[in-house]
């Protein structure tokens, strides 16, 4: 695949980058070297190789999924400068 100094111009409009008119030769044989180097790593046989979740080995440590008591309303509620039906009462903001 090859660009043309059109769509450079039109890559950069998109991304909101200005450089000089000059510039955009340089940076089309830049994008040619890199989608080059791309084809080139799509060549390579990967067809053993398990993909990765992490480049690193190390587990992630769990902890157990277990359920605390909770039930702490009453004692939340003696916090509460003012409370109505089990919930804190705060003044109104939006009129």
């Amino acid at each position: 695949m090859s660009f043309n100094e059109q769509t450079i111009k039109n890559i950069a409009h998109l991304a909101r980058l200005k450089f000089p008119e000059a510039d955009a030769a340089k940076f089309q044989s830049d994008i040619d070297g890199i989608l080059n180097w791309v084809e080139q790593l799509q060549e390579v046989d990967v067809s053993g190789v398990e993909p990765l979740v992490s480049v690193s080995p190390r587990q992630s440590a769990m902890r157990a999924d277990v359920v605390t008591d909770g039930d702490l309303q009453a004692e939340l509620m003696q916090n509460a400068p003012e409370a109505l039906q089990g919930f804190y009462t705060v003044p109104k903001m939006v009129e």
